[in-house]
């Protein structure tokens, strides 16, 4: 089994996926456009010709996927994003800072990224797309929480 979030946009999907990938190290798999949609399909609004209806990230056994929505066919897609989390977690804590850092370009941190009782290194954003990320370090055997 895998489990794999997926994100929807309004417009911005391939930004944020390409965004995501040059980030990430990661590959877009998949990246199709409504106007791509087999004869049938309810949306055919011109507007939405290239909007994603599917997009696929694989960043090594990882997937992150993603589409395009406007609020007639998904509600509350005009709020922001709330509720979840897309986490990502590292033993190597210059990479996880590295993440935090670029995700974190044009968004806004949450949680600086820093040292807590349960990690080396954990921080907390929002993306320039809306999107919630946490990032975590996964602590080594003999790591030890600050004291104080």
């Amino acid at each position: 089994m895998k489990i794999v979030t997926s994100v929807s946009f309004r417009g911005q999907c391939r930004e944020a996926f390409e965004f995501y990938a040059k980030v990430l190290g990661g590959k877009i798999t998949a990246a199709i456009p409504y106007g791509d949609a087999p004869p049938g399909m309810p949306i055919t609004d011109e507007k939405y010709k290239t909007w994603l209806m599917h997009c696929w990230l694989d960043v090594g056994d990882q997937a992150l996927m993603g589409a395009d929505m406007d609020v007639e066919w998904a509600r509350n897609i005009d709020k922001p994003k709330n509720g979840f989390d897309v986490t990502l977690h590292t033993e190597d804590k210059a990479e996880a800072q590295r993440w935090f850092d670029r995700l974190s370009e044009g968004g806004k941190a949450v949680m600086p990224f820093g040292e807590t009782f349960w990690s080396p290194g954990f921080g907390s954003l929002i993306d320039r797309f809306g999107v919630p990320w946490m990032v975590n370090v996964i602590p080594s055997a003999d790591w030890r929480p600050p004291q104080g």
